[in-house]
């Protein structure tokens, strides 16, 4: 299987694991494999590699590329906001490293049939995980005005949110809303000419919005950071790839949480809370994709790459 997608930040991310050749990783978003592919290469025989992905596609087409370390690589068809129950199942612990690839994959943009993207005709799904019921279509054709309108704003920033939702429930009284095509023409209808000229392509923000939110991309996040840095072992990474604001924002501010938690009062001599820092975030600012790699692959346009290191206090 050609799961035609390009690993982002490749290089930076796998030197920001700082990689123990006998140590155990993980990689909550499989994908293709391509960050795995490069952790294996750098792990001895004693050295383990799980790697998570909630798409079936993505866990058979890494699993071919990662065949000739089948006797250190672990695939798990789930989602990385199951992390802890995952490594109890293998009864592993601790770890020294993790690492996201957050959002959706080239291979999903570019297989039509999946619907994530407003450049193919495709029936309205969007779903990471196939076996989900629930699909975008679902939400375009069941959620209120009022919902529609929360998620195009806070999920995708969609400045036009009151208007797309407007005419989307207008027209789903004719009949459902099922691809994305369908789905253009009303958002192209709702956007003012002079901003569909000058803003890119209308229905960007609108497709994100649905995406995020009928995959619960954002709760995933939020969730997990915490839980991923406390399985950590002293000295362990997390890094993580973000591709737009709203990502990169949890991150920063979990990051940043986690680096400082104290919730004192800042005129208090002496912390009272109990509250200590977990470790300390080793990108003050996030690192980006270089001007070759951007060209190479303009997807990589938006990613951010930021890192944490564990300080294992109790072990100190």
């Amino acid at each position: 299987m050609d799961f035609g997608h390009i690993s982002v930040l490749l290089e930076e991310t796998i030197e920001s694991l700082n990689i123990k050749e006998d140590g155990i990783y993980v990689d909550g978003t499989l994908g293709g494999g391509g960050h795995s592919l490069h952790i294996a290469k750098r792990l001895s025989d004693k050295g383990r590699l799980i790697g998570i992905d909630r798409d079936d596609e993505a866990i058979n087409a890494a699993s071919e590329v990662l065949s000739d370390y089948s006797n250190i690589f672990t695939p798990v068809r789930s989602n990385y906001d199951r992390v802890c129950d995952v490594l109890a199942e293998l009864g592993i612990d601790r770890v020294d490293g993790i690492v996201l690839d957050l959002g959706v994959s080239s291979h999903q943009l570019d297989t039509p049939e999946r619907g994530f993207s407003y450049r193919q005709d495709a029936p309205l799904d969007m779903r990471m995980d196939k076996r989900q019921t629930k699909t975008a279509a679902d939400i375009v054709n069941d959620s209120s005005k009022e919902e529609l309108i929360r998620i195009l704003r806070e999920y995708g920033e969609e400045r036009f949110a009151p208007s797309i939702a407007s005419l989307i429930v207008e027209k789903r009284q004719e009949k459902p809303i099922q691809t994305t095509f369908e789905l253009n023409d009303i958002i192209k209808s709702a956007i003012p000419e002079k901003y569909r000229i000058t803003g890119g392509h209308p229905s960007k923000r609108t497709f994100q919005a649905i995406r995020i939110a009928i995959n619960s991309e954002l709760e995933s996040i939020e969730k997990v950071i915490p839980e991923m840095i406390d399985l950590l072992k002293d000295g362990g990474r997390l890094s993580i790839i973000t591709f737009h604001s709203l990502e990169d924002r949890i991150v920063k501010t979990a990051f940043k949480t986690a680096e400082n938690p104290c919730t004192c009062p800042p005129d208090f001599p002496v912390c009272v809370c109990g509250k200590k820092p977990k470790g300390k975030v080793i990108t003050r600012k996030p690192v980006l994709p270089s001007k070759g790699e951007m060209e190479n692959n303009p997807r990589s346009k938006s990613a951010k790459l930021r890192v944490f290191e564990k300080s294992d206090t109790k072990e100190a």
